[in-house]
C-alpha cells in the first residue's frame, strides 16, 4: 500500500481529471489494477487552472498528493509507481519484452490521438453527445447558459482537435484505416490471450486502453464499429478495467514478445517513427508546423516539444539493451531502428512553465486549454 506521505488526511490520493478524458481513464484504470487508492475529483476550470500552476503544464489527469506535490503525464506516473509500489508488477522484467511493451505504450498513446478525437468530433451524434457532456462537467463553474458553453465547447473541439491537428478530407482516409487495423490486430491476439503481452496486463495494454476506454468503445460511431468488428477488444477493455491484484497474483509476466504483435511493430516503423523523426527535425529548425507525407497523402500539424521527449525516451530505452536484445528490437523495427540509433538526437527542453509564468499545453508549448478530451 502507499506510504503516509503520499496521502491526504483521509488516506487517498487525489486524481484530478475528466470521467470521459482519454488520459485520466489510463490512468484510473493503471491504479485500479495496481491495488492504489485514490479519490477522483472531476475538474472545472478553475481545478484545471490550479493543477497548472503546481505541475507547469495544463493537462489532465494529474495527481495530488498529501505533501503538496504533484505528478503529471501518465507515463512517468506509472514509471514512477512501478518503483515506489512494485507489487504487482506491470512491467516486464526481459528488457527486449520491457522494451517493446514500453514502445507500445507510447505508440498506443500518441498515435491513436488523432482518430480518437476524429471520430469524436467529427460524427453528428457524437460531437452532440460529448460537447454537452463538457460543457456540464468541465465548464460547469463558466457562469454562462449552458447552449453557449456547449457551442464553446464544440467549437473550440473542432478547431483544435480537427483543423489544426491535421484532419481533412485528404486525411480522413488513413485516419479511419489506422482504427479499423488496430481493431483488426488487436481482436486476433485478445481471441487467444487477456491481454496484448501475456496473462497479465503491462505498459502496453494501458498506452492501447485510454482511446479504447474512454473514447472507441464509448462514442457512439466508433463503438458501434467495435461492437460488430472487434467483440475480444470491447471484452479486454471491460477486463482491464474490471482487473485488481488479486486476479492477476498467479499470473506471469511476459518473458517474450509474441510474434503476433508484429503488425504494431510494422505500423510504428513504417508511420509513427517517420512522423517522431520529422516533428524532432521541424522543432531543430524553429519551425512551428510539421510537414510531411504518408503513403503519398500530405500532413501538416503544430510541432510537439512534448513528442520530441517520447522520441528521447524511446532512445533511451533502445541504447540501454544489450547487443543481443538490441539485435532483436532492431528486427522488429527494421529502418525504424535506425532513427532510435541516433545519437545526434534535437535537444528537448525540460519541462517547465513558460517564459511569462504560465503553464504549457500538453504538446509543451503554448498556453490553450489542452485537456486530452
Amino acid at each position: 500500500m502507499l506510504d503516509q506521505t503520499a496521502l491526504s488526511s483521509d488516506g487517498m490520493m487525489t486524481v484530478h481529471g475528466l470521467t470521459l478524458s482519454y488520459f485520466t481513464g489510463k490512468l484510473e484504470a493503471y491504479l485500479r489494477v495496481k491495488g492504489v487508492a485514490y479519490r477522483f475529483a472531476e475538474m472545472d476550470t478553475a481545478a484545471f487552472r490550479r493543477a497548472g500552476r503546481a505541475t507547469g503544464v495544463l493537462q489532465m489527469p494529474q495527481i495530488e498528493m498529501a505533501d503538496g506535490t504533484w505528478l503529471t503525464d501518465t507515463t512517468a506516473i506509472m514509471a514512477d509507481f512501478e518503483r515506489r509500489f512494485p507489487s504487482p508488477s506491470l512491467s516486464p522484467t526481459d528488457p527486449l519484452t520491457r522494451f517493446a511493451s514500453l514502445l507500445l505504450e507510447d505508440y498506443g498513446d500518441e498515435w491513436l490521438w488523432r482518430p480518437a478525437l476524429h471520430y469524436r468530433w467529427s460524427f453528428d451524434e457524437d460531437m452532440t453527445l460529448m460537447s454537452a457532456q463538457i460543457a456540464r462537467t468541465m465548464l460547469r463553474d463558466v457562469k454562462l447558459p449552458f447552449w453557449i458553453r456547449r457551442q464553446m465547447i464544440l467549437r473550440r473541439q473542432r478547431r483544435v482537435y480537427l483543423a489544426q491537428d491535421g484532419v481533412r478530407q485528404e486525411t480522413i482516409p488513413q485516419i479511419e484505416a489506422l482504427y479499423l487495423a488496430t481493431l483488426d490486430a488487436m481482436e486476433a491476439v485478445l481471441a487467444t490471450r487477456p491481454f496484448l503481452m501475456g496473462e497479465r496486463p503491462v505498459e502496453a495494454d494501458f498506452g492501447f486502453f485510454g482511446s479504447m476506454f474512454r473514447h472507441f468503445s464509448s462514442d457512439p460511431t466508433p463503438a458501434a464499429i467495435m461492437r460488430a468488428r472487434a467483440p475480444h477488444v470491447m471484452l479486454w477493455v471491460a477486463r482491464l478495467w474490471a482487473t485488481r491484484p488479486e486476479d492477476i497474483a498467479r499470473a506471469p509476466l511476459p518473458g517474450h514478445v509474441p510474434d503476433d504483435l508484429a503488425p504494431f511493430f510494422a505500423r510504428i516503423a513504417g508511420e509513427y517513427i517517420p512522423y517522431l523523426a520529422a516533428n524532432e527535425a521541424a522543432l531543430a529548425l524553429g519551425e512551428a508546423v510539421v510537414s510531411y507525407r504518408q503513403d503519398g497523402v500530405g500532413w501538416r500539424f503544430p510541432a510537439s516539444p512534448y513528442r520530441a521527449h517520447c522520441l528521447a525516451a524511446l532512445r533511451r530505452h533502445f541504447g540501454a539493451l544489450e547487443a543481443e536484445a538490441k539485435a532483436q528490437a532492431a528486427a522488429l523495427l527494421g529502418s525504424g531502428a535506425d532513427v532510435l540509433a541516433d545519437e545526434n538526437s534535437y535537444a528537448v527542453p525540460p519541462l517547465s512553465g513558460s517564459a511569462n509564468g504560465k503553464p504549457l499545453d500538453r504538446h509543451w508549448s503554448g498556453t490553450a486549454l489542452e485537456d486530452k478530451t
